[in-house]
């Protein structure tokens, strides 16, 4: 057995094409959707993710606005950007690229963000809406993406096993969140660092979603043949055969592939739908909130 991919790309690009029409309807009203992004610092992982948005942004004709500040800004300088931002009715959604320096109180200036421009979902109001089975706000972008890409591909969740390795509120508890949700309706199981057995837990898995950032700690004896497998982790890793040095690798051993029925690459596969699930939430933004 060989692994079917799940392509992010190419599920991305279907994003995409549907946001176009969205996209010009709100053109036609008047409204241009926008998007603030503002990167505290230097990291250079941070400036490569926050490029890809703006280039997506580009791409579909989402308007951007990029502030960086110095590593060294005080926390209260962020606060004042994100409470401009937030007055600012021409401005539809509003992302603080993770992660901050370690100065600074990430979850606090995400509370600061108004939730109808919280196109990240994390905002406890947002999350806690998850958290009630309502879906039609603003979802975390990784978890909605690996949702969607799910469903392009036609895998139907219903009374399946399901493992999430990693608890995280960025992506690990809103995607067994998800998993769960009245029309997926999969059984839940969170694996995290306190589990006994983890191993046997996800070998018992019909769908495994890793998020837990050990490059390919998830081998083979831990999938059972027929798995759906959805590697979110994206790690560099040192390989001197390569002429940079490094490489990216996933959570999960490219071996996996000849186990699991369904396999996310990386690069390409949660990656792209990460991005295209924050362009959604922006257009939604601007849809219900345009001015």
């Amino acid at each position: 057995m060989v692994a079917q991919r799940l392509d992010g790309k190419l599920c991305a690009a279907s994003v995409e094409e549907e946001l176009q029409g969205r996209i010009s309807a709100c053109q036609e009203k008047g409204i241009t959707p926008h998007l603030a992004v503002v990167i505290v610092g230097d990291d250079p992982a941070s400036h490569v993710y926050v490029n890809s948005k703006v280039k997506a942004c580009k791409r579909l004709g989402i308007k951007s606005t990029h502030i960086e500040l110095a590593a060294s800004s005080t926390e209260a300088e962020v606060r004042d950007v994100i409470h401009r931002l937030n007055r600012d009715t021409s401005l539809h959604g509003i992302l603080v690229q993770s992660p901050l320096p370690s100065h600074m109180d990430e979850e606090g200036l995400t509370d600061l963000i108004d939730p109808s421009k919280d196109v990240d979902g994390f905002h406890p109001q947002n999350l806690g809406r998850l958290v009630q089975g309502r879906l039609d706000g603003m979802l975390p972008c990784t978890p909605s993406g690996v949702m969607r890409m799910l469903r392009w591909a036609n895998i139907d969740l219903t009374g399946l096993r399901a493992v999430v390795l990693g608890r995280s509120r960025i992506v690990g508890m809103p995607q067994a969140l998800l998993l769960g949700a009245k029309g997926a309706d999969a059984t839940v199981t969170v694996v995290h660092s306190r589990t006994k057995d983890a191993q046997a837990v996800c070998a018992q898995a019909d769908v495994v979603v890793a998020a837990i950032g050990r490059p390919e700690m998830v081998t083979v004896d831990w999938i059972k043949p027929g798995a759906v497998v959805v590697d979110v982790g994206i790690n560099r890793v040192d390989d001197a055969t390569r002429e940079r040095g490094w490489r990216l690798a996933g959570d999960v051993h490219p071996d996996v592939a000849e186990k699991a029925a369904w396999l996310s690459p990386v690069p390409g596969g949660v990656g792209p739908m990460t991005i295209a699930m924050l362009m959604e939430n922006t257009v939604r933004a601007a849809e219900q909130n345009g001015n």
